[in-house]
C-alpha cells in the first residue's frame, strides 16, 4: 500500500512525499518584485513538507499569450536566472520545485479582456487554425475580440524550440523539472483538440489519424526542442480529455482519445503525466466547485469586473453564466480519478491525480487500494492555507470549502487568496494553536500529532 509520506522518482529527481501543489497562478507578474513574489509564495509550501511544488503557468512568449492578469513571462534570460531565490528557498526545505510553461493561445487576454484590449489594440491571439465558428459567432456578437494569426508550420517549429529555450532558462536556475500546460484552452490543448485543429499539416490531424495525433506531433517537438536545450530534466505534462464539452461541440477528445494520447507520450519520453477531464473551453470546468457569490458581489471589484468584461451589463452577463456553470460541473472530489486511473493502466511513468482533493482519506484512497495515481495534488487549498501540508501529512484534512471565491477576482489582477471569512477565522485559530508547526525530528517531516 502506498502513503502519502513514500518517496516517488519522477525522472530520476527524487521527490520526497506523494503530495504536490497543483499549478495555480500566482499573480507574480514580470519584474524585480516577482522573485520576491514568488518565493513568499511557494516557500511556506515547501516549508510544510510538500515534496513537490507547480509553479503556475509562466509564458514563454515576450508578448501576448498571457490568459490572465500578472502572469509571468520566462522569454528572458536574464529575468528567469534571477529567479533562483526561488528555487533556492523551496530546496532549503527539501522540496522540489518544476515550473509549468505555457502560452494561451486563443484564451489569451486579448480575447475577452476589454480594458487589455484597448491598451493593447494591435495584439493578435496565436491560433493553430481558423478559430471555430462558435467563437467566430460570440466575436460578431461582441462577446469576444478574435484577431487571430494562424500559426505556419515553421512558426510552430519555432515555438516549440521556445519552449525548449525557456525550460534551458529555467533548470539553469534550479528547477528540478519541466510541467507544460496542455489543458484548460492552453495553445497545447487547440493543438491536441479536433475542436480547433484543423491544419493541413504534420501538425494536424491527417485523414487516417486519430484524433489528437498532430497535437501529439508538436507535444514530440517540444520534448525534443526541452532536451535540446535543457538535457535530461524531468518532463511533465498534463494530458486533456473534452469530456465535459458543451453538446453543441461535436469534435472533441474522448476519453479514450485522451488515454491513447497518454500511452503515446509516454513513448515518446515523458516522465509523468497529469490526466483531466475537461471542456473545449476556458468555463468552471476548470474550477469546478460553488458558485462564488461573496467575489461576484465585493463592492471594492464592481468597477473592476466591468472595466475587464466591457461594462456592467456585460460583467452581470458573465456572473449569470458562471452561475450557470457551477450546477453543471460535478465536482466530487477526485473528478479526474477515472480517467488517471486508465492512464495509469496503459503508461509506465507516474500519473498524477488533481481535481478537488481536500481530505487525506481520498489522498489515501487514490494512492492506496483505488490505484488511481503515483501522486496527489492540490491547488486551491493551498490560498487558503499555505502551510497545509503540514496538516495534511499528519492525517488531517484541508479547510478549504471550494467556493471559489479566490478564483474570479483573478480576472482583475488580484492576487490568489481565500476571501471565505469562516476559512480564514478557522486557519487563523490553526495557526494560534500551532498546528502548522513542523517537527523535522521525524523522517517524514512530521510530528504526528493531531492538533484538531
Amino acid at each position: 500500500m502506498t502513503d502519502l509520506t513514500d518517496p516517488v522518482s519522477i525522472g530520476g529527481v527524487e521527490v520526497p512525499n506523494r503530495l504536490y501543489r497543483a499549478p495555480v497562478l500566482e499573480c507574480a507578474g514580470t519584474d524585480e518584485r516577482t522573485a520576491d513574489i514568488l518565493a513568499d509564495e511557494l516557500e511556506p509550501t515547501a516549508e510544510s513538507g510538500v515534496g513537490l511544488v507547480f509553479q503556475g503557468a509562466s509564458i514563454v512568449t515576450p508578448e501576448g499569450g498571457c490568459a490572465a492578469p500578472n502572469m509571468t513571462r520566462v522569454h528572458d534570460p536574464a529575468f528567469v536566472a534571477g529567479l533562483e531565490r526561488v528555487t533556492e528557498a523551496i530546496h532549503a526545505h527539501e522540496g522540489k520545485v518544476f515550473i509549468q510553461l505555457a502560452h494561451g493561445g486563443l484564451r489569451s487576454m486579448s480575447t475577452w479582456h476589454a480594458e487589455y484590449r484597448q491598451r493593447n489594440p494591435e495584439e493578435r491571439q496565436l491560433a493553430v487554425s481558423r478559430p471555430p465558428w462558435q467563437l467566430r459567432a460570440l466575436d460578431r456578437a461582441g462577446l469576444v475580440s478574435l484577431s487571430p494569426r494562424v500559426l505556419s508550420t515553421d512558426e510552430v517549429y519555432d515555438l516549440a524550440e521556445q519552449f525548449g529555450r525557456c525550460a534551458g532558462y529555467a533548470v539553469d536556475a534550479g528547477y528540478d523539472g519541466i510541467h507544460l500546460s496542455a489543458a484548460n484552452m492552453s495553445l497545447i490543448q487547440q493543438f491536441l483538440s479536433p475542436f480547433y485543429n484543423r491544419r493541413d499539416d504534420e501538425f494536424g490531424d491527417g485523414p487516417t489519424d486519430p484524433p489528437g495525433s498532430g497535437g501529439v506531433r508538436f507535444l514530440e517537438a517540444i520534448h525534443d526542442a526541452i532536451r535540446e536545450y535543457a538535457g535530461d530534466v524531468p518532463l511533465v505534462t498534463k494530458v486533456p480529455a473534452e469530456t465535459v464539452a458543451p453538446g453543441f461541440v461535436r469534435r472533441h477528445l474522448s476519453f479514450a482519445d485522451g488515454v491513447r494520447i497518454a500511452a503515446r507520450l509516454d513513448e515518446v519520453g515523458y516522465d509523468a503525466l497529469v490526466p483531466v477531464e475537461v471542456s473545449t473551453f476556458w468555463d468552471m470546468s476548470i474550477v469546478r466547485g460553488a458558485f462564488p457569490d461573496r467575489a461576484w458581489a465585493a463592492s471594492d471589484l464592481q468597477s473592476a469586473y466591468a472595466a475587464v468584461f466591457g461594462g456592467r451589463l456585460r460583467a452581470r452577463a458573465v456572473e449569470l453564466l458562471n452561475r450557470m456553470q457551477a450546477r453543471r460541473f460535478d465536482h466530487e472530489p477526485g473528478w479526474n480519478a477515472d480517467f488517471c486511473r486508465a492512464v495509469r493502466n496503459r503508461v509506465d511513468v507516474p500519473v498524477l491525480l488533481e481535481g478537488g482533493l481536500k481530505t487525506r482519506a481520498h489522498c489515501d484512497r487514490y494512492l492506496g487500494e483505488d490505484g488511481a495515481a503515483n501522486l496527489v495534488g492540490m491547488a486551491r487549498p493551498f490560498y487558503a492555507e499555505p502551510r497545509l501540508g503540514t496538516r495534511l501529512l499528519t492525517g488531517h484534512d484541508a479547510l478549504c470549502e471550494r467556493c471559489n471565491n479566490c478564483t474570479i477576482p483573478q480576472v482583475a489582477g488580484k492576487p490568489g487568496r481565500c476571501r471565505t471569512p469562516s476559512v480564514v477565522r478557522a486557519r487563523g485559530r490553526l495557526e494560534a494553536e500551532g498546528a502548522y508547526e513542523r517537527n523535522i525530528s521525524d523522517g517524514d517531516g512530521t510530528d504526528g500529532e493531531r492538533r484538531e
